[in-house]
């Protein structure tokens, strides 16, 4: 069984761990604390003495180098990045977005710390799956597969400028995680496009 973190020692956790931003809830643990109220007045002090900063409410990050979509998997979860900034960095679009994507059981927009974030409502069942989505590192990230698929859900007729870096053989194995008979057709439309232009 873990030990509460000691007097002095809060700080230290919070700076030495692998993670650029944290909720409440992600402190607590780290901290092994379930006195909110004693965490709270810990919380608000660092904030106000600048050893950490508060992005945003329940949200705190150790500096102002947090990273984004770390920050944007921990406003509203389950989530995780999609979309268009997958497809982006993967090279399947050319066009440049400035919001960041994510996957979630809401819809909403966000504007922090001057970027915008894109909350993309999706079903529980498939928000749930955690087929072709990386959960290796400090957020959940869509593979690019995932990203092409969660894309045409969201819009049938969606325009992507590159479909080389696929690998089809993922996109099927992911596709019947979204049950749905007309997604199915419209996936095969583009591998039969894909392999004219291949």
């Amino acid at each position: 069984m873990y030990k509460k973190a000691k007097k002095g020692e809060y700080l230290d956790i919070l700076l030495r761990s692998k993670n650029s931003v944290f909720s409440t809830k992600d402190i607590a643990l780290l901290w092994r604390d379930t006195q909110t109220t004693s965490s709270q007045v810990r919380l608000n002090y660092y904030v106000k003495t600048g050893k950490i900063i508060r992005i945003r409410r329940g949200i705190y990050a150790k500096d102002k180098n947090y990273d984004k979509y770390e920050f944007a998997t921990k406003i509203f979860r389950p989530s995780y990045v999609s979309f268009e900034t997958v497809l982006g960095s993967s090279g399947m679009t050319f066009q440049y977005y400035g919001n960041i994507f994510i996957a979630s059981y809401l819809k909403r927009e966000i504007k922090c710390d001057e970027q915008a974030y894109s909350f993309v409502k999706m079903k529980d069942l498939i928000l749930s799956n955690p087929k072709g989505i990386d959960q290796t590192g400090e957020y959940a990230i869509a593979s690019k597969e995932r990203a092409f698929l969660d894309t045409i859900y969201r819009s049938k007729k969606y325009y992507f400028d590159n479909l080389t870096t696929l690998d089809w053989d993922k996109v099927f194995e992911i596709l019947p995680i979204f049950n749905n008979k007309k997604m199915e057709k419209t996936v095969h439309k583009y591998y039969d496009q894909y392999k004219i232009t291949k």
